[in-house]
C-alpha cells in the first residue's frame, strides 16, 4: 500500500521485534504513519496489536528494531518523545483514590504545566466530556465509560501531537462512546494525530482515514481506508480476506447445536 500523507510522519516503525519466551509477538515490523491523521491499527485478538503500541510509546522496550515519534528516537530521547504524545492504554490504571478533577490536576502537575493553564484545561475538558457533575467523585466510583473518558482528558491535557489510544471505545454505553469519538475528532480536525487499535472494523471504517491491517504479529497491509479496502463492501470483508480468516462455516462442526439437550 502506498503511504496516506504527503508531509511528514508522524511514527516509523523499523524491523520491530517482540518475544515473549517462545512466543512471537511481534515479528519484524516496518511501518510509517502519516501526521495529521486518524490511523487504525486493526486486527483479530492476539494479532500484537497491544505489544506494538506499547513499544510505540515506550511502554514496551523491543527486542529489535527501532521507533521514531515525530523524529525523536523513543529509548534515546524519551523524554521528548512523552512530551508529545497522549497515551489512554488498555487495563487502564489510574489514581482511584482521587476526584476526577484532582486526577487532572496532578496530571498537569507532572507534565510541568502552569496551574493556571492546568485548572482551565481540566476544568474545559471535564464539560466536554460531560464529567463535570462528577469532578468531586473519587474515580474508584467510575463507570467503564467514565474511566475512559477521565483516562483521555489525562492524555490530552498537555496537547499532545499524537495520541495512542489502545481499545478506547471497548466496554464503552453508546453515550460516552459519542462524547469520546467527538472530541477525538475534533482533535484530528486541528492538524494532531489519532492512533488507536481495535478489532471492530465498522468503528474503524466510520472513524479513521488511514489504517494498518495486522495479523500473527505481522503488517498485512496499511495505507488510506479506500486503498486497504479496495474493491471489498467493507473494511470487514476485506479484513477478513488480509487475514485468511473467511469461509470457515463453523455451523458444518456443530450440527449439534440447539433445540435443548439430547
Amino acid at each position: 500500500m502506498t503511504e496516506g500523507s504527503a508531509g511528514a510522519s508522524a511514527v516509523r516503525v523499523r524491523g520491530l521485534w517482540k518475544r515473549f519466551g517462545d512466543q512471537v509477538a511481534v515479528a519484524g515490523i516496518d511501518l510509517e504513519l502519516p501526521a495529521g491523521r486518524f490511523i487504525g491499527l486493526v486486527g483479530p485478538n492476539g494479532a500484537g496489536k497491544t505489544t506494538t503500541l506499547s513499544m510505540l510509546t515506550g511502554l514496551l522496550r523491543p527486542d529489535q528494531g527501532t521507533v521514531e515519534v515525530v523524529g525523536h528516537d523513543v529509548w534515546r530521547d524519551p523524554a521528548e518523545v512523552k512530551a508529545r504524545i497522549g497515551v489512554l492504554p488498555e487495563g487502564l490504571r489510574l489514581f482511584e483514590r482521587l476526584s476526577g478533577w484532582e486526577l487532572l490536576t496532578y496530571t498537569g502537575r507532572l507534565r510541568g504545566l502552569p496551574g493556571t493553564e492546568v485548572d482551565q484545561r481540566a476544568a474545559q475538558l471535564l464539560d466536554v466530556l460531560d464529567l463535570a457533575g462528577a469532578r468531586h467523585k473519587l474515580v474508584v466510583d467510575y463507570s467503564t465509560g467514565m474511566r475512559k473518558k477521565i483516562g483521555l482528558a489525562a492524555a490530552l491535557l498537555h496537547n499532545p501531537e499524537i495520541l495512542f489510544l489502545d481499545e478506547p471505545f471497548e466496554g464503552v454505553d453508546p453515550v460516552s462512546a459519542q462524547t469520546i469519538r467527538g472530541v477525538l475528532e475534533r482533535y484530528t480536525a486541528s492538524g494532531a494525530t489519532v492512533v488507536f487499535s481495535s478489532h471492530v472494523m465498522e468503528l474503524v471504517e466510520s472513524l479513521c482515514d488511514w489504517v494498518a491491517v495486522m495479523a500473527a504479529g505481522r503488517i498485512r497491509a496499511h495505507g488510506p481506508l479506500a486503498e486497504v479496502r479496495g474493491d471489498a463492501p467493507s473494511l470487514q470483508r476485506a479484513f477478513l480476506e488480509l487475514v485468511g480468516a473467511g469461509g470457515r462455516d463453523a455451523g458444518t462442526d456443530l450440527d449439534w447445536l440447539g433445540g435443548g439437550p439430547r
